[in-house]
């Protein structure tokens, strides 16, 4: 499973495929000049949101955040740390008020990724319980969440489903959001179209991908993209799912498959040390779906310029309301898997160059980042401009005095114990 087939026999490819090859070769991406991106979204990619709202954040004791960043630092490096994160952006930002009642949103800083495995995977089991304790505290120290039970306050919730808290889909399925953040907007890196784990409203941002390592990582833009298909991953995860079929819904072991021996797609389960380099090689790189829709390779493939091919039907991409997703990427449904090198090499050498020039534009490629320190643009400004958006707020959302929407007993018993 780990041949090498990046300059595989390119006499197999069509004359269209060579034209394809070659043209790409010839896109430099220090050629293109940054320019503001119009159409569907992108219109709105370079907005600033500094004046157009203000965050207070609720100061809560260290267990709930510090601590745990004392008792495991790989909460900083993992792919769910844009919760560590967007606390620190909030505490420098210029959009934070001191003043609550000045404030359009409430931010509640709860690192529930950070109960790690000795293997680096977050645990969520505590987080239910650890969240509702959250929630309880600022209820009973503030007086801000009770006018609204939390319809002006935003979580940061980047487990694989989201506030549903849970690995498995069939599990999170079945737990559903957390009650209590039933009126708050959630920002989750989950997003799936008809999926009780997205609720309406949330703002579906990027994974954490370090910035500094991919961008140290960087080669000659006039390197030539030898690589037609690219991908490094599981195929098959025989652990949790020994039957097979179940894991990414059968797509990642239909591209296997049907692919392991052609000589177009690169693809194997090693990583090897030239990762970024070799995405850099690549025309169209794999993103698709695991256990959960989502996964690094979307950042990536954006910041190295290699056109994402999206395989994860349903999938609500990050700040869809900003990135034009339908310009820069290529979407192929699961049950059209065994038929992606025919869908891919259908494709216009024009439509190919186009992606190209669109995904070498700064603004995009900084939208998917959280930047060290924070840059115009960046993913922590996206999640600003998408809760700009939606202000100002329903008057609904405010209660009479005394009344009570959400119901503290509900859930299953484990969340409601005490933490």
């Amino acid at each position: 499973m780990t041949k090498d087939r990046r300059y595989g026999n390119f006499s197999l490819l069509t004359s269209f495929g060579l034209l394809l090859l070659f043209l790409c070769q010839r896109v430099s991406l220090a050629a293109v000049h940054h320019q503001r991106i119009s159409g569907s979204a992108g219109d709105v990619l370079e907005d600033n949101p500094v004046g157009r709202l203000k965050v207070f954040v609720y100061e809560l004791p260290s267990k709930y955040n510090k601590k745990w960043l004392e008792k495991d630092p790989r909460c900083l490096t993992h792919m769910f740390a844009a919760e560590e994160f967007v606390h620190d952006f909030l505490l420098a930002s210029p959009v934070r008020t001191m003043n609550p009642e000045e404030a359009d949103w409430f931010y509640t800083p709860v690192y529930t990724t950070c109960d790690l495995t000795p293997n680096g995977l977050p645990l969520p089991f505590k987080s239910p319980r650890m969240m509702r304790s959250a929630i309880s505290y600022i209820s009973t120290h503030w007086p801000f969440w009770n006018r609204t039970e939390g319809g002006d306050h935003f979580f940061v919730v980047p487990h694989d489903f989201g506030a549903c808290f849970h690995y498995q889909e069939e599990k999170a399925i079945e737990r559903g959001v957390l009650p209590l953040l039933k009126r708050s907007t959630l920002v989750q890196t989950f997003g799936q179209n008809h999926h009780v784990c997205l609720k309406e409203g949330s703002i579906v941002v990027p994974p954490y991908a370090p910035p500094e390592k991919m961008q140290s990582r960087f080669i000659p833009p006039s390197t030539p993209r030898s690589i037609f298909v690219y991908f490094r991953g599981l195929f098959y995860d025989v652990g949790n799912d020994p039957e097979g079929g179940y894991y990414a819904r059968g797509a990642r072991a239909a591209v296997w498959e049907n692919f392991k021996d052609n000589p177009l797609f690169d693809i194997s389960t090693q990583h090897p040390s030239t990762y970024y380099e070799d995405m850099q090689r690549a025309i169209f790189c794999l993103c698709p779906l695991g256990w959960a829709p989502w996964s690094p390779r979307l950042v990536e493939g954006v910041i190295f310029g290699c056109i994402p091919v999206i395989i994860a039907d349903d999938i609500v991409l990050p700040f869809a309301d900003a990135i034009p997703w339908e310009k820069i990427g290529v979407f192929v449904a699961e049950k059209d898997v065994p038929n992606l090198d025919k869908i891919l090499s259908l494709i216009s050498p024009e439509e190919v160059l186009e992606k190209q020039r669109l995904l070498a534009n700064p603004a995009m490629k900084q939208a998917m980042l959280f930047s060290q320190p924070t840059l115009p643009g960046d993913a922590f400004h996206q999640i600003l401009n998408g809760l700009a958006r939606k202000l100002p707020h329903d008057p609904q959302i405010y209660l009479k005095p005394g009344q009570t929407v959400l119901n503290w007993t509900e859930g299953p018993a484990g969340d409601l114990k005490p933490w």
